[in-house]
C-alpha cells in the first residue's frame, strides 16, 4: 500500500511493525483515543464495537466509508440513537494479535452490537487453520460477552477474497481463494454453532474481479462502494435487534 495508516478507537495500544513489509501490515504506529467522559454522559445511546483488521478500519478509504461508520449512519437514519463505533482493529492483525489487544485493554461488556471480521492475515501469513479455529472460538466467545451475553447482538463477517484484486496479480490466485474458502468454512461453522449471525460478504468481494469500483485505490482493499454493500447485508439484522 502506498500510504498505509493505523486507525483505532478506544482501548487499543498499537503494535509497531515497521520492519515488516507484509502488504497487509501497516508500518506506522499511531493512536487515537475517544473521550470516555463524554461517552459516560450518553448512557441512553446504543453502542457498537467493531473487532477486526484492515477490513474493519477501512484501509485506504475515508473514515466515513468504513463499514462500521456506514452502519452507524444508516441506523441513525432509521431513528436509532447510537454512538460513533468503537473500533479495535489494526492493519495486519491476525487472530492472535486481536486477542493480545483485548487481553491488554479489555472492552466493556455492555455493547448493543458487536461485529467480528478476522482471518485474512492468518491466511496470508500461512498460519495454521487449526490454530485459527481455536483463536476464533475464543474471539467469538469474547464478542458474545462484550454484547452482554446476547448472541443475537453479535455479527460475524466472512473473510473477503483478495485473490481477485490487482494486488494478487501474478500470485497463485486459485490457492488463495481455496484457502480463504477453508478459513471461511471454519468461521461459519463455529459461528452458526454458537448461535450468532453470520454475514457472508465473500461473494461481494469476488465481484471485484469484474468491477474495479469495488476496490480501493491501493489495489487491495475494498472501496467505500463495496463496504456499502456489506452494510446493506448487516443492517436488517442489526435494526431488528435494536428497534
Amino acid at each position: 500500500m502506498k500510504k498505509p495508516f493505523y486507525f483505532s478507537i478506544l482501548f487499543v495500544s498499537l503494535i509497531s511493525c515497521a520492519k515488516n513489509r507484509d502488504p497487509f501490515v501497516d508500518p506506522i504506529n499511531n493512536v487515537d483515543s475517544s473521550d470516555t467522559s463524554k461517552n459516560n454522559s450518553m448512557d441512553s445511546f446504543k453502542i457498537y464495537l467493531a473487532l477486526g483488521d484492515s477490513y474493519t478500519i477501512g484501509q485506504s478509504v475515508p473514515d466515513s466509508e468504513r463499514f462500521p461508520v456506514q452502519v452507524v449512519n444508516v441506523l441513525r437514519g432509521k431513528n436509532i440513537t447510537i454512538k460513533d463505533p468503537d473500533i479495535i482493529a489494526v492493519t495486519g492483525w491476525t487472530t492472535s494479535n486481536l486477542l493480545n489487544a483485548l487481553n491488554n485493554h479489555p472492552p466493556a461488556q455492555n455493547y448493543s452490537l458487536v461485529t467480528l471480521l478476522i482471518g485474512v492475515n492468518n491466511q496470508y501469513q500461512r498460519k495454521n487453520l487449526d490454530a485459527y479455529q481455536t483463536e476464533f472460538i475464543e474471539l467469538l466467545n469474547r464478542s458474545v460477552a462484550y454484547a452482554g451475553g446476547i448472541k443475537d447482538h453479535v455479527f460475524v463477517l466472512s473473510i473477503p477474497d483478495y485473490s481477485v484484486t490487482p494486488f494478487a496479480y501474478g500470485q497463485d490466485t486459485a490457492r488463495i481463494a481455496k484457502e480463504i474458502d477453508a478459513f471461511n468454512a471454519a468461521n461459519k461453522t463455529i459461528s452458526l454453532n454458537a448461535g450468532v449471525h453470520y454475514i457472508d460478504i465473500t461473494p461481494i468481494s469476488r465481484n471485484a474481479k469484474n468491477d474495479p469500483s469495488l476496490i480501493a485505490p491501493d489495489g487491495l482493499h475494498p472501496s467505500g462502494i463495496q463496504y456499502k454493500e456489506w452494510t446493506d447485508l448487516l443492517i436488517p439484522g442489526m435494526y431488528q435487534q435494536l428497534h
